[in-house]
């Protein structure tokens, strides 16, 4: 991924305001999947003017162009993530709430199979793997 959330948004000709400009700069530096409420704390820490209303316009904004994507862990919060990420998978620890990314080439081949077996070419998927971690 070579561009960023702001040219991208520049380049699909959305106005990006200092506000915008903060949030996506935010969402840049986050190598978690961060909430609303979470967005708007690490913006409001680098400008105190953003309030959680222009966060929650923003990300909506950034998700209506294809900008970020929306992603729903069961928790009752959507989070997000640049949509432009090298692909990964999610292990969700459903005591903790931590989301872990990883890549599996084995469970990758293992898709294309089912969907060349199924007569389909696969051109995209989502896998969330839910688990508690052992004792």
């Amino acid at each position: 991924m070579t561009d960023t959330i702001t040219t991208r948004c520049e380049a699909k000709g959305l106005r990006m305001t200092g506000q915008r400009r903060t949030i996506a700069a935010v969402l840049e530096d986050s190598d978690d999947h961060p909430d609303v409420e979470m967005l708007h704390a690490r913006a409001a820490a680098r400008d105190p003017g953003i309030s959680i209303a222009t966060v929650y316009r923003t990300v909506k904004l950034f998700e209506e162009a294809g900008i970020l994507d929306r992603l729903e862990f069961g928790d009752g919060r959507a989070r997000y993530e640049d949509a432009e990420r090298d692909h990964h998978d999610h292990l969700i620890d459903m005591t903790s709430g931590e989301v872990i990314e990883f890549v599996d080439p084995e469970i990758e081949a293992l898709q294309e199979k089912i969907a060349a077996k199924l007569g389909y070419d696969l051109r995209g998927h989502r896998l969330e793997l839910y688990g508690v971690k052992r004792k």
